[in-house]
């Protein structure tokens, strides 16, 4: 597993760069055990012009942007994965991806990760982001009684909890680990900062 140096790694990110955390909190947890995933959270670079790059992400409670070093200080052990599209962003898109990215921010949380509700969560975020922006729309659209059934072993009694006693079987997401996986990005980095 890579290790590198936070500031370092930030030198060598771009705008466009998803970047890949585990936010150690239960019901993010259960995000990357349902998903046989390790991670959970996913946020966009959209301005490397500073001391740091920025990250734009939908989290708890309104979506909006942090440096690069607050949003990994979120990650379980400093885990870490950027995966960049292959190919070059051109530079329309590399104008329009910020513009998209602020159009979002604002918004609460949806803790139901409901892919048509009003509300935003992140990796429904950063693919919205980067579809408006580049006509590139990442990850799998699946519904619960799919993901479920892929990993048997899932907490369907946690997300029963979660969802008031009724999982939505039928209701559309897009996850982080459909995001990584994603054959359209290459994973630059996956290790540990410090």
């Amino acid at each position: 597993m890579a290790h590198a140096n936070i500031h370092d790694l930030g030198l060598q990110l771009d705008v466009g760069d998803l970047v890949f955390i585990r936010i150690p909190l239960l019901p993010f947890r259960k995000v990357a055990d349902t998903t046989l995933s390790w991670t959970n959270h996913v946020g966009i670079v959209v301005d490397v012009s500073g001391s740091e790059p920025v990250i734009a992400e939908s989290r708890v409670p309104l979506s909006g942007a942090t440096s690069l070093a607050r949003f990994v200080r979120r990650s379980e052990g400093g885990r870490l994965a950027v995966a960049r599209l292959k190919g070059t962003l051109a530079g329309g898109a590399r104008r329009r991806l910020p513009r998209a990215a602020r159009k979002r921010y604002g918004i609460l949380y949806d803790t139901g990760f409901n892919l048509h509700s009003r509300r935003q969560f992140c990796s429904r975020f950063v693919r919205e982001v980067l579809d408006e922006a580049t006509g590139i729309r990442l990850g799998e659209e699946e519904n619960f009684s799919t993901l479920l059934a892929r990993n048997p072993q899932a907490d369907q009694k946690f997300w029963r909890l979660w969802y008031l006693g009724a999982i939505p079987w039928q209701r559309k997401t897009v996850t982080p680990a459909s995001l990584l996986r994603d054959e359209r990005l290459q994973v630059h980095f996956d290790g540990y900062v410090r």
